[in-house]
């Protein structure tokens, strides 16, 4: 089980590192970089089998936030357009923002799921060597 939770974390963090590549060419790129950067490292670290549970649940709540944010009113209307458009260039801000939106999901899903097998390993160890246990 140890070694299909770090070859799955070790995927996402690759995917983020692409997605933050291909952020490059975005019109606010700084920003977009950073946060799959920072999913990256979230990931690589949960790939270690390193569960940082304060920096985990705060991206994991920024990224939520964030994703209902960006939620595109009708999500039929946007696959529409994706699906209609057949290329990944920009052609209005909602596609853009609906975008963002499922990125933001994508990140909070995956760090979420890292905060959950965090969570479950540090009461698995309190409850192995008792409450005032430091690990």
């Amino acid at each position: 089980m140890k070694k299909g939770v770090s070859i799955f974390f070790g995927i996402w963090s690759l995917l983020f590192i692409v997605s933050a590549l291909l952020q490059l060419n975005d019109i606010d790129p700084w920003v977009w970089v950073s946060i799959y950067l920072i999913a990256a490292a979230m990931s690589g670290y949960a790939a270690m089998g390193r569960y940082p549970l304060l920096p985990l649940g705060i991206i994991t709540g920024l990224c939520l936030i964030g994703s209902f944010y960006y939620f595109p009113p009708c999500v039929s209307e946007w696959v529409a357009q994706e699906w209609q458009q057949q290329d990944l260039t920009m052609k209005t801000m909602a596609m853009e923002e609906a975008r963002e939106s499922f990125g933001l999901f994508l990140i909070a899903l995956v760090l979420g799921v890292a905060l959950l097998i965090g969570l479950k390993r540090k009461k698995r160890i309190r409850s192995k060597y008792g409450p005032n246990h430091l690990g």
